[in-house]
């Protein structure tokens, strides 16, 4: 799994994510979220998917909370391969979340951040 992630105009953190997702990488990722969070406040997330093939099926994905970071993520979009949008659906908990997230094709990546960028 790699996990790569940079800031942009201020406040967008994208993240490159390939291989499969572990547990692990993703507490680390949330850990990280949280220190940029107290820096920057309000941001919000592009996570780009290349070469990505699915979470790691250990116990625990059911402990990863969002409640402290959520406030502070006024958008998510998601760019990957069709067969992962559903996946991704259910692992963001879109629709049940504060948070607007939106899943794109990897053909959308401009407009995925056009929709970021909107207000």
């Amino acid at each position: 799994m790699s996990i790569e992630w940079k800031i942009e105009n201020n406040n967008l953190v994208v993240f490159h994510v390939s291989g499969q997702l572990g547990k692990d990488e993703y507490e680390v990722i949330h850990t990280e979220l949280e220190a940029i969070i107290k820096k920057i406040g309000q941001i919000k997330i592009l996570v780009l998917l290349n070469d990505f093939q699915g979470w790691e099926a250990v116990k625990g994905w059911e402990d990863t909370s969002t409640e402290g970071i959520d406030p502070y993520i006024s958008k998510m979009a998601i760019v990957g391969e069709e067969k992962w949008r559903d996946l991704a659906t259910v692992f963001t908990l879109k629709g049940l979340r504060p948070v607007p997230i939106e899943y794109y094709s990897t053909d959308q990546h401009e407009a995925a951040i056009q929709w970021l960028n909107e207000d």
